[in-house]
């Protein structure tokens, strides 16, 4: 399967933090870090389907990043709506569900620098032919919006293709990604915005029900989310940096996004 991506992301080509590295990394003295993620966005964080344990590429960069600085990480799932705020008020230590990186969000939490960049396509069933861009979706009134409510993909919707208006009824909200996709299936909307993995996903796991169209809406710095103060938030850049720069980052982003699927 070929999934357009760019260069930078593809070489892990990211804007890190870039410590001394001679100096080593900090220690944090085997320290549990509290980590939570909802467990529902194909390829950062997901379900096993044979174990049904958390895997994805946001697991194996925290986790890395834990043991390059001597701690150890507890995973917690709980949903989108309340992530972020369970960060910031300090319940986890760290947050991961593919959360774009915006001045909105910067000012009630902390964020690791970008550890990927992911661009964003529409997603539409497999037979659909009324639309190729966000001009086309956005001059059609009967074209409907899928997006749980609060994510990139929803305000991508509103703000990128639409009038703005956060209450459009063009845009119809879910609990999770999932059932915004199923929707698109059922033809109760028609489109979700989704990353090149995760629509590589749904078109691969049923075969003939979906598309990509399009060319990028637009492209998202995704990074973790930390309360704010942290003292965490220096220990991962640098450990981001050091994971970027020896090649490990590259490596685990090449596999989940293109070697996993296939396997």
């Amino acid at each position: 399967m070929t999934m357009k991506i760019s260069v930078a992301l593809a070489l892990a080509g990211l804007t890190l933090a870039q410590p001394v590295l001679a100096q080593g990394l900090p220690d944090l003295g085997g320290r549990t870090i509290e980590a939570v993620t909802e467990n529902a966005y194909y390829p950062l964080n997901f379900a096993d389907p044979e174990t049904n344990e958390g895997i994805g590429l946001e697991y194996d960069v925290i986790n890395e990043a834990a043991r390059r600085l001597n701690a150890e990480v507890n995973w917690n799932l709980v949903a989108w709506d309340v992530m972020i705020e369970s960060v910031r008020t300090g319940q986890f230590d760290i947050g991961a569900d593919g959360i774009t990186i915006t001045a909105e969000r910067a000012q009630q939490i902390d964020f690791t620098e970008p550890f990927i960049t992911v661009e964003q396509y529409f997603l539409v069933r497999a037979d659909e032919d009324r639309f190729d861009s966000k001009e086309s979706f956005g001059e059609n009134p009967e074209l409907l919006f899928g997006a749980q409510a609060g994510t990139s993909s929803f305000y991508t919707a509103v703000y990128d293709v639409l009038d703005g208006d956060e209450a459009n009824p063009r845009v119809r909200t879910f609990n999770n990604f999932g059932a915004a996709v199923q929707a698109v299936k059922s033809g109760d909307v028609d489109a979700v915005i989704a990353d090149q993995a995760a629509s590589a996903g749904y078109i691969g796991a049923d075969p003939g029900a979906f598309k990509q169209v399009g060319e990028p809406i637009k492209a998202d710095p995704l990074g973790f989310i930390l309360t704010p103060g942290s003292d965490l938030v220096e220990p991962f850049n640098a450990a981001l940096a050091e994971m970027e720069a020896d090649g490990w980052l590259a490596e685990r982003i090449d596999y989940w996004f293109f070697q996993y699927g296939g396997e």
